[in-house]
């Protein structure tokens, strides 16, 4: 198993995406994806959730606190420069893409890390892509991105899961 890709179609590995303008170091992309049976507006305004909790393993990601079950209002609201899991909003489209950049004080440990979450239409409701952009220059952070990319094929699979199973039952609900 490649821990680089998950899920994801050759196109969607190939594509380009907003996190690639980031990183002025060589990088190595780190794709998952996922359908989910829900309209894209549902599951971005999950997407928007990451600035709460990050929906993924929450004994690890989130110090044993449930991440919410119901969207929290407000979380919708972006702008650039505000936090979401390790990163800062650095762009963002509605109902299309979230991007962000490693906030400063986990650039030491993560090294250069830029992230998009990408939202499109698809036959079945949306299909949810996330890019993740780790560059490396040095033997340290060659090692310590392919160690990065075992862990991110773990929790970010689990998190994709986490938000397709919310918006779908957001979108049940609604009876979307």
């Amino acid at each position: 198993m490649d821990p680089r890709v998950w899920n994801a179609t050759p196109e969607e590995v190939a594509d380009r995406y907003p996190c690639d303008r980031y990183l002025t170091v060589p990088f190595r992309s780190f794709v998952r994806a996922v359908d989910v049976a829900a309209p894209v507006p549902v599951v971005y305004r999950w997407l928007c959730q990451l600035k709460v909790a990050p929906y993924s393993y929450d004994l690890v990601d989130n110090p044993g606190r449930r991440s919410p079950r119901t969207l929290t209002p407000g979380a919708e609201k972006l702008a650039a420069g505000q936090k979401f899991l390790i990163f800062t909003v650095a762009e963002f489209a509605l109902d299309d893409h979230l991007t962000g950049v490693i906030a400063d004080r986990h650039r030491r440990s993560y090294g250069e890390v830029a992230v998009t979450y990408r939202v499109s239409p698809a036959p079945q409701g949306t299909r949810l892509v996330g890019r993740l952009d780790v560059g490396a220059s040095t033997t340290f952070e060659r090692a310590r991105r392919s160690a990065l990319a075992v862990g991110d094929a773990l929790m970010g699979r689990r998190q994709l899961l986490n938000i397709k199973s919310l918006a779908e039952a957001t979108a049940r609900d609604a009876g979307a």
